[in-house]
């Protein structure tokens, strides 16, 4: 009887101290896909393109208001230049969602989900995560701000990783006027 009750207060205690210095999930906060804007910037030798893209789904985790977690997909089907209109935006857009570039159709989402949150100011994080295009997966890292329900981050992507080479220098010689940078930029506005 005394083993029984002493096992039963060490289990407690066990339970007890375990619990307290555990944290408990978090509060996952789902972003508002119709509310929320993706914008990329791709570069060439002669310009820029630029456009959006829908994030499909998403959410940010926080722990007493600090930003610890998050998971994007991003719905690749709806790359859309925003700088052309008629034939050469058509044109544009066929050209990103084909197998030069997204492959769209054997790849028709892209994810980002963060693997390290660390504060760097008051309301920003600098955060490290997994980004996953065309089936690749590669490490990127980017700056956050949230202010209230709302929240901005800029990222650099280096596209190359991701198997996109189309008029690259880094696989391509002699392209001159016609190379196109292999880093391009997303700016996510988000509200959750």
């Amino acid at each position: 009887m005394k083993n029984t009750l002493k096992n039963s207060v060490i289990i407690a205690l066990l339970a007890f101290f375990t619990l307290s210095f555990t944290a408990i999930g978090g509060d996952k906060k789902e972003v508002k896909t119709d509310k929320s804007k993706v914008v990329w910037k791709g570069y060439k030798v002669t310009g820029s393109h630029e456009g959006t893209i829908a994030i499909k789904s998403g959410n940010l985790i926080f722990d007493n208001d600090k930003l610890t977690g998050g998971e994007f997909v991003i719905d690749m089907t709806t790359i859309n230049a925003t700088d052309l209109d008629g034939e050469y935006k058509g044109k544009l857009d066929g050209h990103l969602k084909s197998d030069d570039f997204f492959g769209v159709e054997k790849h028709p989402t892209a994810t980002l989900v963060f693997t390290k949150v660390k504060a760097s100011g008051k309301n920003a994080y600098h955060v490290t995560g997994d980004m996953i295009i065309k089936g690749k997966t590669n490490p990127v890292a980017f700056t956050i701000s949230v202010y209230g329900s709302k929240a901005t981050a800029s990222l650099k992507i280096d596209r190359t990783k991701y198997d996109v080479r189309y008029g690259s220098t880094s696989f391509f010689d002699d392209l001159k006027d016609k190379a196109i940078y292999d880093e391009f930029d997303l700016v996510a506005d988000l509200e959750f």
